[in-house]
């Protein structure tokens, strides 16, 4: 089916199966979808574990899971890439004395996981790393251990953070560690 061929009886566009799954996974994934996969231990292990790990690294780390796209970004082919750059920003992660912020983005319903790092931090750590980990963390995602697969991410950067940007000094938290949930 070619994209301009129009969907039966409604006059609008048909989307191809590729892009209708896809729309279909946004329209299915909510904030129910979310709780069940992060539930509220879960949210207090992976806020645990970025505490723990800022205690060792210079560099500030947040956790975002977000449902889904709103469809009309889903149409628009909107990726996640550019969901958790939009973040990043909107969060104001990059908004740090060290420019140290990293943010780690979970869209869920396309179980795609994006690292988005401050200029402080991106000059020194290779894209190669950051993919290591997004991989490791949409395997544990796609075999819905969606706790440990978090928490193995967030250790994984703040190792990462740890050999590239040591603590030197009193510890100040810049970024709350608590997960947001868009």
């Amino acid at each position: 089916m070619q994209p301009t061929d129009t969907a039966p009886d409604s006059g609008l566009p048909a989307l191809p199966p590729r892009r209708f799954r896809r729309f279909a996974r946004h329209l299915a994934t909510d904030h129910h979808a979310v709780r069940r996969a992060f539930p509220r231990e879960a949210l207090a292990r992976i806020q645990a574990a970025i505490s723990a790990g800022e205690q060792s690294h210079a560099g500030q780390v947040r956790f975002v899971v977000e449902a889904a796209l709103p469809l009309a970004l889903v149409l628009s082919r909107h990726t996640p890439r550019e969901r958790a750059l939009d973040t990043f920003g909107r969060l104001r992660i990059w908004d740090t004395e060290g420019n140290s912020g990293v943010l780690v983005y979970l869209l869920l319903a396309d179980r795609r996981v994006e690292i988005v790092a401050d200029r402080g931090i991106d000059r020194e750590v290779g894209e190669a790393e950051w993919r290591s980990i997004c991989q490791t963390m949409e395997t544990a995602f796609g075999e819905r251990r969606f706790e440990d697969g978090a928490v193995a991410g967030i250790d994984a950067v703040s190792a990462l953070l740890a050999r590239h940007f040591p603590r030197t000094g009193a510890a100040i938290n810049e970024l709350p560690d608590e997960p947001v949930v868009l």
